[in-house]
């Protein structure tokens, strides 16, 4: 990322429509750098939105290849200390407990301020296209075994084929990328 760039913003082009996030360098500085170092590999494209749940979040960030995700799943980044909270529309890491950050987030649907003691940075927020985030499949609910959408662990063994075989609905990021500042 570069030195002086302090926001940047992200379109991003699914299945339901685009939406548009604003990342602040300030909020979360690792994970806002290791967001962007997604975003320029192009390692959300094909990610399904894996883990929607109404009223809660809606989560991504699983490699389409299994191959690729095993690089990215051991690349641990430290944790970001929370200076916002958690509300509508606000993109944070998702993690497994301190010092597991890697390359999942979550959209917060809702006021989700309970999170924030636990310590979930957010890093940026759906500044456009928030309907587009509310339209997101969540017809699978929660993940297995405490519901009945995909397993973490079968997604990243065998990546898309699991999921476009067993869970066809979930929607799904076309491409992520870095939008060019415009002159004010």
């Amino acid at each position: 990322m570069p030195d002086s760039a302090q926001t940047y913003s992200i379109q991003f082009e699914t299945t339901k429509g685009s939406f548009t996030v604003e990342v602040r360098r300030e909020l979360a500085p690792v994970g806002a750098d290791r967001l962007y170092e997604l975003v320029v590999a192009r390692f959300f494209d094909g990610v399904r939105f894996f883990r929607v749940i109404d009223g809660f979040m809606a989560q991504f960030g699983i490699a389409v290849d299994p191959k690729v995700g095993d690089k990215w799943r051991t690349a641990r980044i430290p944790d970001d200390p929370v200076a916002t909270s958690n509300s509508r529309g606000s993109l944070t890491f998702a993690n497994a407990g301190p010092g597991t950050r890697t390359t999942q987030l979550f959209i917060n649907y809702r006021d989700n301020s309970q999170l924030d003691e636990l310590g979930f940075a957010p890093l940026g927020k759906v500044v456009a296209g928030m309907d587009v985030v509310d339209q997101l499949y969540a017809g699978y609910g929660e993940g297995a075994p405490q519901g009945s959408g995909p397993r973490q662990d079968r997604i990243h063994a065998e990546g898309n084929d699991y999921l476009e075989r067993e869970f066809p609905k979930l929607d799904y990021i076309l491409s992520a990328r870095i939008l060019e500042p415009t002159e004010a």
